[in-house]
């Protein structure tokens, strides 16, 4: 099953694929050396800080910094740090990296976001960065957890998610001191002491070749000044040579006249050693999203099979120079360390163009996979059934439990590519079809709901593309896309704002459909913020469009929205004109169960102008549309509101009539619970911003 874009047994996940919440940490065993300064992390934990020997109370969470260069183990050593003292945080560990592979500081609001679905919090889109890690700070106030910072940047993103509670922990790793945060020891890294270093030579060597030969194996771990990534890009080469004598790497090393840091000189002798195919493409991989690889990604990157490129990648395992990351499905890390050395051969190994092609046969590929995955759903659908039959055999999926597990597992970087696309410039053609693609994906796998987060930064990088390139079409679906977002979320304010710009981009574009949707939301926008006359205005806006392209189907529903604010107002009159529109264009279009529906609106108006024996035809009149329409939940619905209008009109014996058929009508519900749901039916119905495409 290499070959195919999954196994046929699926996959499980916790917390969405997210690295902060699936990364493992190394088990007892794996870890080597540093024992004193684990020793003095573990004593930094209980050290009183300056608050409590000036005699106050601990504001905030304590925080361990672990300083050093990448590839110094410093990573590794915060997780044995967490492995150890875990116990005492029986809320958990909490996991976030702040840096991208490639240098670049994570976000506050992209932290934020992966903590909080850590914890199953709610992530709303679009919210600010201060809301987000206030919301982090808030629900660690109240839990007792250990949160690991790895790879940050400056003091900024550290200190806007420390927890305002000293029951909690934070260890922090980064390149040298924070700056900003008070009360910090950072417990700055060397190389590994000469016995933990000739241990760890030893996991791949076995222990004859360095018993044999001390003095060599100790003048390795000097030339490689205890640096544990330099001494597994050693110990691989080591591995790939059973004949070879740890003196021989030693004297290769001691010959190597160019400059640079042990890590750069092992690792030029492990590249200098790979066959040419190997070796262009590891040069490769560092073109991959977020330093994360999986067998496509790198096939699609060297133009070879997805097999060979499997292949290629377990010796690349083998011999240190990828991580082969926990997983149901093939996938690997390209060490940070190594990412600068390998961008430096690129430069020198590779054309520009030849770099922009491998880019762009990645971000087809990753195309072609989403779209698989989005078809692998729609199984019923011939158009469907054609395109996954089209497809090569990679880059199919065998079941929808297989793509679903494929798309949480790929999603960071899926994401990580759309971002990239998007900053590339070059590629934007591709970049568009990408972020199609995810979002598809994503709404037909996750739903619309549960994928808002990551579908709200999606569009902002689409409306990123779309202003650079001065496409209005596009900017005007990004931003109703984003409105739309802003609006199920509360933010009617923004919301408006963009509606309003999406409606500017809508009439530079020429596009109907643009325009008049966005017309339409601002009416709603502006109906949520309770100023009904401008809603009424907009509403009217967007129905002479649909008249005057025949759109009877949008302007039956538009008819509706013009009564119900015109209702909110308290202008009955009005109100009733445009209902009795709404009835009429249902007529028309022959949607009887619309039809139903605007006749009980009507006959609400009706009753709440003071015609009760009118409100009572029309009720009437709407259950039998209704009965047509074999809409059962509305019929009881009806019911229910003749029974309150005879009661009105002084008639409680039929009121009770009307009132047992509703119950008969609903079994076992409640009526007050349909009458309830179908009193805020219509007003759910207008205020939401997104309407029929």
């Amino acid at each position: 099953m290499a070959d195919q874009a999954v196994d046929n047994g699926g996959t499980t996940m916790s917390a969405k694929g997210q690295r902060p919440a699936a990364v493992s940490a190394p088990t007892e065993g794996q870890f080597l050396g540093r024992t004193r300064e684990l020793k003095e992390l573990r004593a930094d934990i209980e050290r009183a800080g300056l608050d409590t020997l000036s005699g106050k109370k601990a504001p905030r969470a304590r925080v361990l910094l672990i300083a050093g260069k990448p590839g110094s183990g410093r990573t590794a050593l915060a997780e044995e740090l967490v492995r150890q003292v875990a116990e005492r945080y029986p809320e958990g560990v909490l996991r976030a990296r702040l840096t991208e592979p490639d240098g670049t500081p994570v976000p506050i609001e992209r932290t934020a976001r992966e903590l909080l679905t850590a914890l199953e919090l709610p992530t709303p889109p679009g919210a600010a960065d201060d809301d987000l890690s206030e919301a982090v700070r808030a629900a660690l106030a109240t839990r007792r957890v250990l949160l690991l910072l790895d790879d940050a940047a400056d003091a900024g993103q550290v200190d806007a998610l420390l927890p305002d509670t000293p029951q909690c922990l934070v260890v922090a790793v980064s390149g040298g001191p924070l700056t900003g945060i008070a009360d910090v020891r950072p417990c700055t890294l060397g190389g590994l002491d000469t016995k933990s270093a000739l241990e760890l030579l030893e996991r791949f060597t076995g222990s004859v070749r360095i018993t044999v030969d001390p003095l060599a194996a100790e003048g390795l771990v000097e030339l490689c000044a205890g640096q544990p990534a330099a001494l597994v890009l050693a110990g691989g080469w080591l591995a790939a040579r059973p004949q070879s004598a740890v003196a021989d790497l030693t004297k290769q090393l001691r010959t190597d006249a160019e400059e640079g840091t042990p890590l750069a000189r092992v690792f030029r002798l492990t590249y200098a050693s790979l066959p040419s195919t190997a070796a262009r493409i590891l040069r490769l991989l560092s073109l991959a999203p977020a330093g994360l690889v999986d067998p496509h990604t790198a096939s699609a990157l060297a133009g070879c099979s997805v097999a060979e490129a499997r292949t290629t990648l377990d010796g690349f395992a083998g011999l240190g120079l990828v991580r082969s990351v926990p997983s149901p499905l093939p996938q690997y890390e390209v060490p940070g360390c190594l990412l600068p050395l390998l961008g430096a051969l690129t430069e020198t190994h590779d054309r520009p163009a030849e770099l922009q092609l491998a880019r762009a046969r990645m971000l087809e590929r990753t195309v072609r996979l989403l779209v698989s995955c989005r078809a692998i759903t729609e199984t019923d659908s011939s158009p469907a059934r054609e395109k996954l039959a089209g497809m090569p055999r990679a880059l199919r999926f065998p079941n929808p439990r297989a793509a679903a597990d494929w798309l949480r597992i790929r999603q960071p970087a899926l994401l990580a590519s759309a971002r990239l696309a998007v900053a590339d410039g070059e590629l934007d053609t591709l970049a568009r079809r990408l972020m199609a693609a995810l979002v598809r994906a994503m709404v037909a796998h996750v739903g619309t709901q549960a994928a808002a987060p990551e579908l709200y930064g999606i569009h902002r990088l689409v409306l990123d593309v779309a202003e650079r390139r001065n496409l209005p079409r596009e900017k005007a679906a990004a931003l109703l896309n984003l409105a739309d977002l802003d609006a199920q979320t509360g933010r009617t304010t923004e919301a408006l704002a963009r509606y309003r710009a999406a409606l500017d981009a809508g009439r530079e574009a020429n596009d109907p459909y643009a325009t008049g949707r966005a017309m339409e939301s601002v009416g709603g926008a502006h109906q949520e913020l309770g100023d009904y006359d401008r809603a009424a205005d907009w509403y009217g806006r967007a129905l002479a469009q649909r008249l005057a392209r025949d759109e009877r189907v949008h302007a039956a529903r538009l008819y509706g929205r013009i009564g119900t604010a015109h209702t909110y107002a308290g202008r009955y009159g009005e109100a009733l004109r445009n209902w009795r529109a709404a009835v009429t264009c249902h007529r028309r279009n022959g949607d009887v169960a619309a039809q139903a529906r605007a006749l009980s609106e009507l006959a609400r108006v009706q009753e709440y102008g003071g015609r009760p024996e009118e409100s009572l035809r029309t009720c009437q009149e709407a259950v039998e549309w209704a009965r047509q329409a074999e809409d059962v939940r509305l019929q009881a619905a009806l019911q229910l509101r003749l029974a309150d209008t005879l009661e009105h009109l002084g008639d409680p014996a039929a009121a009770r009539l009307h009132r047992g058929a509703a119950e008969r009508m609903l079994g076992d519900e409640l009526p007050e619970s349909v009458s309830a749901r179908e009193q805020g039916a219509n007003a759910c119905e207008i205020r939401s911003a997104s309407t029929e495409d």
